[in-house]
């Protein structure tokens, strides 16, 4: 989603917006000649955006709020470079464009405030990931999902090369840095390299007397700067998981510098740059992620089972809901793509049913999740094949509804006992002992 957009949620400007605030999403396509079609959408979406603001402020009004939508519907440029979704919120003082990596379902709701609840469902899927390709004079960063990988603009104050970092502190380039070997293949040139203390590598500077020491030093001070300013601003504002892309040489002396806690120990030791295609390079960091994405929801899956036995965990939509009103809910896994459309009440946190193209209903779960967050709670969006239950829901509450954790099992009454048994589908309960009840339960948690 790119580092503007974890900014703009950070620093809460979506709430901000002086009414009326236009709120524009729809699918994209990414290549020819697929896309060409794509800007006609967005006039269509604007028109509609017209409609529903004409019912509100005056034409001169409407014409003025518009005018961005309608100069981003005439830059070329901009939809020759879309991805898979787009997003465009705009207000009086405000307008924002934002390209997704997930594609959206269309929509143009005029309101008090901005619909971010799209927005905020792909900022918290579980998939995400950044990659830092680094070499010894430049940067690059990525940011990938399951289907893709796409590269993101760096924040302001993210050094993108070592004369950017250093300055007029950079040695003076009257060394070279070689490299003996022959090249196996475009992925991964060979690289000879010296071994230094504990078996890190290096570099073999080759020049003139004292120069090698003031080079290596630059390479260092140019990976620390990077280090501290891709921690700064991006890694602490997305809290996604960092993989260093890099040679063998450069994974060593950024690591032992690094202070970065997103920095993932597994990385991709290939030079970024010798990468023949954007989807080789997916499919390598595809193979670094899937196996913790896997662990992560596989942990939290077991956390809701025990939750669950515990009287502490739910997959009723309706019971969900009104326990995030409540602010009961501690973290809920989201059923990725699921829609149950309708709204929550934000008092009471009954479900009011709809149809989607209504204006006025939401998605449940896009609720849900927003409901979630607002009480600071945690919110994953999850595969549909990682998800515990079959509802598009697990939740865990961090008290009962009476406000007390719940008493240990063997605390509790048979009948207690039995309807939390029934909740996690235990066969043969009916016949069961109180003693049996809770091996049972232990056993299904």
């Amino acid at each position: 989603m790119g580092t503007m957009l974890e900014q703009d949620f950070a620093s809460g400007v979506f709430g901000e917006g002086t009414p009326p605030c236009l709120s524009l999403y729809q699918p994209t396509a990414r290549h020819h000649p697929d896309n060409q079609q794509d800007p006609i959408r967005f006039g269509n979406l604007v028109k509609d955006l017209e409609r529903s603001l004409l019912k509100q402020v005056s034409p001169d009004e409407a014409a003025s709020l518009l005018e961005p939508f309608r100069e981003l519907e005439r830059d070329h440029d901009f939809w020759q470079h879309t991805l898979d979704g787009l997003a465009v919120l705009g207000a009086r003082d405000q307008f924002h464009v934002y390209r997704l990596q997930q594609d959206v379902a269309p929509m143009a709701i005029v309101a008090d405030s901005f619909h971010t609840k799209p927005l905020l469902r792909i900022r918290q899927s579980a998939d995400r990931f950044q990659i830092l390709a680094l070499n010894r004079k430049s940067i690059r960063l990525f940011e990938g999902t399951q289907q893709d990988v796409d590269e993101v603009e760096l924040a302001n104050d993210v050094p993108a090369t070592i004369e950017e970092a250093l300055g007029s502190e950079l040695t003076e380039p009257h060394l070279t840095v070689a490299s003996y070997g022959s090249v196996s293949g475009a992925m991964a040139p060979a690289t000879v390299t010296a071994r230094g203390a504990g078996g890190a590598h290096s570099a073999m500077h080759h020049g003139h007397g004292g120069r090698k020491s003031q080079l290596e030093i630059d390479d260092e001070r140019f990976f620390r700067a990077v280090d501290r300013a891709v921690l700064e601003h991006h890694s602490k504002v997305s809290h996604l998981p960092l993989i260093l892309a890099a040679l063998p040489e450069h994974q060593a002396l950024f690591r032992s510098l690094s202070h970065n806690t997103f920095l993932l120990d597994e990385g991709l030791e290939v030079n970024p740059e010798a990468l023949p295609s954007k989807e080789e390079f997916r499919r390598r960091a595809r193979a670094v992620m899937e196996p913790r994405y896997k662990a992560r929801t596989a942990a939290l899956a077991d956390k809701f089972q025990s939750a669950r036995a515990n009287g502490l965990g739910d997959e009723s939509v309706h019971l969900v809901a009104r326990a995030a009103v409540a602010g009961r809910v501690k973290s809920v896994m989201l059923e990725a793509r699921r829609e149950i459309p309708g709204r929550i009440d934000q008092e009471t946190g009954a479900i009011t049913r709809g149809q989607l193209d209504n204006p006025r209903i939401d998605d449940v779960l896009d609720d849900l999740a927003a409901l979630v967050a607002g009480m600071g709670g945690d919110v994953v969006v999850v595969r549909q094949e990682e998800m515990p239950t079959s509802t598009g829901v697990a939740a865990i509450y961090r008290f009962g509804a009476d406000g007390q954790p719940p008493s240990p099992l063997e605390e509790q009454t048979v009948d207690e006992l039995y309807a939390r048994a029934k909740k996690l589908r235990i066969t043969g309960r009916s016949t069961m002992r109180k003693a049996e009840l809770i091996e049972a339960i232990q056993a299904a948690s």
